[in-house]
């Protein structure tokens, strides 16, 4: 297989901050529902039930999308896809806004969750396509925080657009975000051409096999089933948080929607710090002499064991020591997943799409599952503590998956001289590594 395509380097951080930029609008139009829930549920006349289908139908329309858009960027030029991507997902949110009742709401949830499935499919390809290993896991960090930057600025927005006095204001915000994407790919095609994003894979096929045609050994599929657990469980904590935190400060604390947004403003803050902080502490690490995939272990061991303390959250009372705990966990949850970006980019190289779609379709599957199994608990028991407990243990059972099937690696060492200018393909492709992956493709 041979390395990135050496481009660059301010061009190619550039292009990462636009990938931060996508992922932005792409959770400004996801968490718009979540911050106003209790008031379009009122509206709406929808129980938590309801709420807990609405989240499910998102969850199993991105599993959809994830396969189709997986196929898709490893078929046609992600200069292509992506962007009318992201005006399909700008279009939906905003038609969110229309919504009259339960079933409407559903429908123009399931669009939305089936076009925001092709950001990570994108986003990953290309950064793949355009990074060295070594550089991977801060560029995936600072396309994740996007998603934390986006969730800090929507409830500023809602302070702007969202009026509590008068509820029926709810459906501004999905208007004024719905309609951010358009300038996104106007940024997109401007900074970037087809050619930049082409890849040839005709070259990568074993001299006398078809190309695709390389067998799947054993260790692949172990490390396929790891990533499965790995992506599942972070993901539980994620999005237990993302989807349910609004619902439980205000009907379990008494938190008003002006506070609401105030402490997930700073919550995403915090979590953005978490994403940016994994990337670099990694990309430190390996540039100092650790081994690749131990520093990505180290860093992301360090963040799952933050959302522990998700444990006693349901036990707090004191309004200060319950914020200070969601603020620690934010910083973990969020930190996990640059890492297991860079997990899944080392196993193919062509089919990134593909496996990116597939992990995340199955992700998304076991979310929606996740999300109405919550929505019974809550209804049924009026608490949110058998769903802390799981949240809070979910990404530590995923690394001792991750440890228990990974197996060994045998990697180059990234020093700093491997990260500026150009990079000498042969020699990185001769590594053990680069040698495994390219077996895998």
């Amino acid at each position: 297989m041979p390395a990135f395509v050496p481009l660059r380097s301010s061009w190619r951080w550039l292009v990462c901050g636009l990938l931060l930029l996508a992922t932005m609008i792409n959770y400004m139009d996801r968490l718009t529902l979540n911050l106003l829930a209790e008031h379009i549920s009122k509206e709406l006349d929808l129980n938590n039930a309801q709420y807990g289908t609405i989240e499910a139908g998102f969850a199993l329309a991105f599993a959809g999308g994830a396969i189709v858009f997986g196929f898709l960027v490893d078929r046609f030029n992600v200069f292509w896809v992506y962007p009318l991507a992201v005006l399909g997902w700008s279009l939906a949110g905003f038609c969110t806004g229309f919504a009259t009742d339960f079933t409407s709401l559903l429908f123009f949830r399931i669009l939305l969750g089936f076009a925001e499935a092709a950001n990570w499919p994108c986003a990953l390809k290309t950064t793949q396509h355009i990074l060295e290993p070594g550089e991977r896991p801060m560029g995936n960090s600072i396309l994740q925080s996007g998603a934390a930057l986006g969730a800090v600025l929507i409830p500023l927005v809602m302070l702007v657009l969202f009026v509590e006095s008068r509820p029926e204001t709810w459906r501004t915000p999905f208007f004024v975000v719905g309609a951010a994407g358009a300038l996104w790919v106007v940024l997109w095609w401007g900074l970037l051409r087809p050619t930049d994003l082409h890849v040839d894979h005709s070259h990568e096929a074993h001299p006398g096999q078809a190309p695709g045609s390389a067998p799947i050994s054993g260790l692949v599929i172990r490390r396929f089933l790891a990533l499965i657990v790995l992506v599942v469980t972070i993901n539980m904590t994620w999005h237990f948080i993302r989807a349910w935190g609004p619902k439980f400060l205000q009907s379990q604390h008494q938190f008003t929607q002006v506070q609401t947004n105030w402490f997930f403003t700073a919550y995403y803050i915090i979590t953005d710090i978490g994403a940016l902080s994994a990337g670099f502490v990694t990309l430190r690490l390996a540039q100092g002499g650790m081994p690749v995939h131990t520093s990505r272990v180290l860093v992301f061991f360090f963040c799952a064991a933050l959302t522990l303390l998700l444990l006693i959250v349901p036990m707090q009372s004191n309004p200060m020591v319950l914020v200070a705990l969601l603020l620690i966990v934010g910083f973990g949850a969020l930190g996990v997943f640059p890492n297991y970006y860079s997990f899944s980019q080392d196993l193919t190289k062509r089919h990134q799409g593909k496996l990116t779609g597939v992990l995340s379709c199955l992700c998304w599957i076991a979310m929606a599952a996740w999300q109405q199994s919550i929505g019974w608990i809550v209804e049924g028991t009026h608490s949110y503590t058998l769903a802390f407990l799981i949240s809070g243990l979910a990404p530590l059972i995923g690394l001792a998956a991750l440890l228990l099937l990974w197996g060994s690696t045998r990697e180059p060492v990234v020093h700093t001289a491997d990260v500026e200018g150009d990079v000498d393909a042969a020699r990185l492709s001769s590594t053990p590594a680069a040698k495994a992956t390219e077996a895998t493709a």
